[in-house]
């Protein structure tokens, strides 16, 4: 028996605002963050979760993972996944914390670190990568993982249980396609950045059409004139017929009308989908945007949101009003594993495909396991998962990319333990000495101009 002792909070940033990393319509300038978690035990295991941010207000996640974890403090850990519903509710139930939420913002920022976390031990105290921990459950097992509080009008547990019945007779051969790394094909955004200089866009496309990608994701919105140039390019790159697919990524810049007036000036490029083309919480603003580009001159353009969604609730909403293409779920904002798999079978029971949101620190990292376990256990379609080719050599257990798949992950846990010598080395404010961040390379960051 394992039982929960305490818990760390790491704060730990990336200076990835100084080559525009990351870079989009929206987030100039971000420095990808960390706010992790480290919970401890009474064995030899722990358990390592985080939550990504892009640099200020990090320090906000970690404070409230500090009034979340202690949640779990004196607990066992077989008492925590017995019943996994049960327990999510109680983490969400504090009625205080619950107050500055409820499950949304900060706190279910924090509490995403914390659940990832603690599946993370648990995978650890099994032996078994997270994916391989739900394939192994029965359709019953995966539901009892699940808190059906608000999403019962949508999917009730016995829909839930009858959808994996489904596809669980061919289950075990997905399996083998997971084991052999066929599961997840993989799409590239890393040629993207609206930071990134023409060249450089040229130049990481050439690299990219070279490492065998086949979908291709461009930031856009911030001048019609640049996002022309810049289409054509990656156009010139990867061709209209060569099989290549292109998408695009407004980050929330546009209003309504703005999004779909922009977009059919774009739609010349054939992009299969716009990413986040306006305010996350819009509902209804992103089916207005699907049904106006559902029939542009070019083709159909698709809509895809889900980074910045907050909630099972409002992923519920988004699938009712028929506003998603693709459902891009984040591993950390939505609060866990847990939530995730809720939004899976939504999206299963509406028939959209799950993309999961993966371009951060970290988040490669989680939504391997998200993507295998949504093509083996849930959805039994391939779908496509987002990689960024940047921070990896920071964790244990890194991300990759064979031949156009993603390489499934076989070493027991969530994947995101990060090597002690980052988090200490980029850990803020930091030690004097130690962390990057009491540089003087760093001041050109914290001295300079906020960049908004």
């Amino acid at each position: 028996m394992v039982k929960i002792t305490s818990f760390v909070t790491r704060d730990v940033r990336f200076p990835t605002s100084l080559d525009k990393t990351g870079s989009d319509a929206m987030n100039a300038a971000g420095d990808y963050s960390s706010a992790y978690c480290i919970i401890k035990t009474d064995s030899e295991h722990e358990g390592h979760g985080m939550t990504f941010t892009i640099g200020r207000g990090n320090e906000i996640v970690c404070s409230a993972i500090g009034l979340v974890a202690p949640l779990v403090v004196g607990k066992d850990l077989d008492e925590i996944t017995a019943d996994w519903g049960k327990t999510w509710r109680y983490l969400v139930s504090d009625s205080q914390l619950r107050w500055i939420g409820p499950e949304k913002g900060v706190i279910h920022l924090a509490l995403g670190a914390v659940v990832n976390g603690l599946w993370d031990l648990w995978a650890k105290v099994l032996n078994k990568p997270v994916w391989r921990i739900v394939a192994d459950m029965t359709p019953e097992e995966v539901v009892r993982c699940i808190d059906f509080r608000y999403i019962t009008d949508a999917l009730t547990p016995e829909e839930a249980i009858a959808l994996l019945k489904e596809v669980e007779p061919t289950k075990q051969d997905r399996i083998k396609d997971a084991e052999q790394n066929k599961a997840v094909p993989a799409y590239t955004t890393s040629a993207g950045w609206l930071g990134y200089s023409e060249e450089k866009l040229k130049a990481l496309l050439a690299q990219s059409v070279k490492d065998g990608f086949k979908h291709f994701k461009l930031k856009v919105g911030g001048s019609l004139e640049d996002d022309k140039r810049r289409l054509a390019i990656a156009r010139e790159a990867i061709g209209y017929d060569k099989g290549n697919v292109l998408m695009v990524d407004a980050n929330q810049v546009w209003s309504v009308p703005e999004a779909i007036t922009y977009m059919n000036e774009l739609a010349q490029f054939k992009p299969w989908f716009i990413e986040e083309p306006t305010s996350p919480d819009d509902v209804l603003g992103h089916a207005a945007i699907r049904k106006a580009l559902s029939n542009t001159p070019y083709g159909p353009i698709g809509v895809a949101t889900g980074e910045m969604c907050q909630n099972r609730v409002m992923f519920k909403q988004f699938l009712q009003a028929g506003a998603l293409t693709v459902l891009q779920a984040d591993a950390c904002r939505v609060g866990g594993v847990n939530e995730c798999l809720a939004i899976l079978l939504l999206a299963r029971k509406f028939g959209v495909p799950i993309v999961p949101h993966s371009g951060g620190v970290g988040l490669p990292e989680y939504t391997q396991h998200l993507s295998t376990i949504d093509y083996v256990v849930v959805s039994g379609k391939r779908s496509l998962l987002e990689y960024v080719d940047h921070l990896h050599e920071h964790f244990e257990h890194p991300a990759s990319v064979k031949d156009g798949y993603i390489v499934t992950p076989t070493e027991p846990g969530y994947s995101v333990q990060m090597k002690p010598h980052s988090m200490d080395q980029y850990s803020f404010p930091g030690e004097a000495g130690k962390s990057w961040w009491t540089s003087e390379e760093a001041k050109i960051i914290l001295d300079g101009p906020r960049v908004v």
